[in-house]
């Protein structure tokens, strides 16, 4: 099978969906062998919990997949192994035309592609909470034992609650949202990260309230991209959350770290308005990456 070093780096790529030759065809190509399973992901059918006991819940080498799945729980589980030392090994959990998921105390680690990824279809009413991303790793496309592709939040019209996780050793698309997407993210830990966290594209709508960044070098690549991030950097713009939420927003908080800009039209807040809210408070890293993960409950 040809596969072809990624940013000429560290890198190799399995070539997924003739992916070498469409983006990649004046690499270097060579041969490799890699864990099938890490591509074949588990089927999650609706109105389905998987629950892991205590630490022993560790899916190795294979991911979770929900595509027109509803009313779903994963919690407290492990998903590792997935062929990490490939671009295009496998993604650990991905969502796609779904509704009404819920991602609690999860952990993913050692995974060759996109920890969390969210397809081109909408998938309403999904809640990633208390979670762990650990990206460090020995392989990676930025040379740094960070991880790029984390968190892939890409899907039309999605909707989702991002409360509580810790996202560590990642250099990259943590998270990337586009395509229409509206994100609240809040009070979650970003730790050690080399790169970016937040990527947007059009059509983004990003509330990022009650969050910690530490040793992140920039926690948005580039707040002219494209799409809406209103980052709450001050009690002006807490307070101004009152009128789409029914409460002020909490400030994010940095150290070590980059800017968090965001841009300057927040009318998409709109979408808040009448919606049950995740609540916010100001929280500490230390309390976010003692309670987040998996062998926790």
């Amino acid at each position: 099978m040809s596969v072809v070093f990624e940013h000429v780096l560290t890198s190799i790529a399995i070539n997924k969906d003739d992916w070498c030759g469409n983006y990649q065809s004046s690499a270097p190509a060579t041969s490799v062998t890699y864990d099938e399973a890490g591509l074949d992901p588990i089927i999650v059918a609706s109105d389905k919990t998987l629950i892991g006991s205590g630490s022993a819940g560790v899916i190795r080498g294979k991911g979770l997949r929900i595509v027109g799945g509803k009313n779903i729980i994963l919690q407290n589980i492990h998903i590792t192994e997935l062929n990490p030392q490939y671009v295009w090994g496998g993604d650990a959990i991905t969502l796609d035309g779904s509704d009404q998921i819920w991602i609690d105390r999860v952990k993913t680690s050692l995974i060759g592609r996109q920890h969390i990824v969210l397809g081109e279809t909408a998938s309403g009413r999904v809640t990633i909470s208390n979670s762990e991303i650990d990206g460090t790793s020995d392989w990676s496309a930025t040379c740094d034992n960070h991880h790029y592709w984390a968190l892939y939040f890409t899907g039309s019209q999605d909707s989702i609650t991002f409360k509580g996780n810790y996202i560590h050793g990642t250099s990259g698309r943590a998270p990337k949202v586009a395509g229409n997407t509206v994100l609240h993210a809040v009070n979650n830990y970003w730790e050690d990260n080399s790169g970016h966290a937040f990527e947007i594209s059009a059509g983004a709508q990003i509330l990022a309230e009650g969050n910690v960044f530490s040793s992140v070098k920039a926690p948005i690549e580039d707040a002219s991209a494209g799409g809406s991030l209103f980052a709450i950097q001050d009690s002006t713009a807490a307070a101004s959350c009152e009128q789409y939420l029914g409460r002020a927003c909490e400030i994010n908080t940095l150290s070590s770290s980059g800017e968090f800009v965001g841009t300057s039209d927040i009318s998409f807040m709109a979408n808040f308005n009448g919606q049950k809210v995740a609540s916010a408070e100001a929280a500490s890293g230390a309390t976010i990456k003692a309670s987040a993960g998996f062998g926790k409950l």
